[in-house]
């Protein structure tokens, strides 16, 4: 399902104003990819990395094109496990914080 334009604007008018939120929406993201819900991790990955750093500058940083993380992200995009931890590193580097695992 596609998200409307003022939800996408919203999120990232939260991004802009709330650290806490922004860090929280990417540790949501690892947690749903940790727990197999490998979409709904891409989703909120993609809308952070919207809301933030942006896919140009992300690519540009890691030297990836633009569109090829876009495909990686998408609904049918099936990124590499690699792919997917320099994207990681790179936002937790970023945002200034790392990400850690816990047993329960």
């Amino acid at each position: 399902m596609a998200l409307t334009r003022d939800f996408k604007e919203t999120i990232k008018a939260y991004c802009e104003r709330d650290p806490g939120f922004r860090q929280a929406l990417l540790a949501r993201a690892a947690q749903a990819m940790l727990a197999g819900e490998t979409d709904v991790g891409k989703t909120m990955l993609r809308d952070y990395i919207n809301a933030t750093v942006g896919f140009q500058h992300l690519g540009a940083d890691i030297d990836k094109t633009p569109e090829s993380l876009m495909r990686m992200l998408s609904e049918s995009g099936n990124p590499r496990t690699n792919n997917l931890m320099e994207i990681f590193e790179y936002l937790q580097q970023a945002e200034g914080i790392q990400l850690k695992v816990k047993p329960m």
